[in-house]
Formats: C-alpha cells, sequence, structure tokens
C-alpha cells in the first residue's frame, strides 16, 4: 500500500483510523492509572521511558529559608470578617411581610446590655457601644478565653 492509502477495514499504513473524539478517548484512557480490582484503589502503572518516583515532602515545620520565621507570622495579615451583634429575635414571615418604615423590631437584648464581637461568626468577646468621630465602634470589656469562657478585661 502506498503511504497515504486506506483500504477497506479503515487502516493507513497499518494504524487504525479513529474519528477525533474517539482518538481524544483513546488516547486519555492509556494515560489513567490502572485500577486494582479489589479494593477499588489505583494503582501506579509506569509507562514505558517514564522515571516515577516518590514525591518527597519537607516536614511542616521546618523552615524553607533562612531568614524566615516558623510560625504565627504568616497568619497576621489575614483579613477575617468582624462584626458586632446588637441582639437577636425570631419573627414569623407574616411578620417579616408587615414590616414597613418606622417598625420596632424588640431584640432579647435589654438597654446597656454588652454587645456580642464576632469574628468569622464566632463570638471573641463583648462590648459597649461607642460612638467615635460620628461612627459606630465597639469597646471591648471582655474577651473569650479558649478553656475558661469570658474573662473579664
Amino acid at each position: 500500500m502506498a503511504p497515504d492509502e486506506t483500504d477497506l477495514s479503515g487502516t493507513q499504513n497499518g494504524t487504525a483510523l479513529m474519528d477525533p473524539p474517539r482518538a481524544a478517548e483513546a488516547e486519555a484512557a492509556e494515560r489513567r492509572p490502572a485500577t486494582a480490582q479489589a479494593g477499588g484503589q489505583a494503582s501506579e502503572k509506569p509507562r514505558p521511558g517514564h522515571d516515577v518516583k516518590k514525591a518527597e515532602f519537607q516536614p511542616l515545620g521546618a523552615s524553607a529559608g533562612a531568614g524566615e520565621k516558623p510560625g504565627m507570622d504568616l497568619l497576621l495579615d489575614v483579613t477575617l470578617p468582624v462584626s458586632v451583634e446588637l441582639g437577636r429575635t425570631k419573627m414569623t414571615i407574616k411578620e417579616v411581610l408587615a414590616t414597613c418604615p418606622g417598625t420596632v423590631i424588640e431584640l432579647d437584648r435589654a438597654a446597656g446590655e454588652p454587645v456580642d464581637v464576632l469574628v468569622s461568626g464566632k463570638v471573641i468577646g463583648r462590648g459597649e457601644v461607642v460612638v467615635v468621630e460620628e461612627k459606630f465602634g465597639v469597646r471591648i470589656s471582655e474577651l473569650m478565653n479558649r478553656g475558661e469562657g469570658i474573662k473579664n478585661v
């Protein structure tokens, strides 16, 4: 057969011809690791001509560079959402739909009672509401301690 001739069986130069989607599927199947029959776990089957080695990682405590400080220093610039909760209540859908400008919603806290300070949705302390240059703020009066609960500052 000449180099560019195709016989009736769909082979060209001894290579089976496939449409592009099937060829891509077959190629992807060759690259996938073989799965073991028992347990369904993948077993590595190196392809000929490839050097396969197990990945080795440094322990997490080890410092990557000579001048770097390990530990919490890496996290000190991470931004977290901080919010202040004045109080809570429960309402029916009918009550929510009936709200309009001027509606007063009664909360579960008394006036003057400390507000909760939350970081990423977790209460970390309590404080009193203050006004700073015409904006609201919170003066922290109590902080949470991991083991003891809330402690006074």
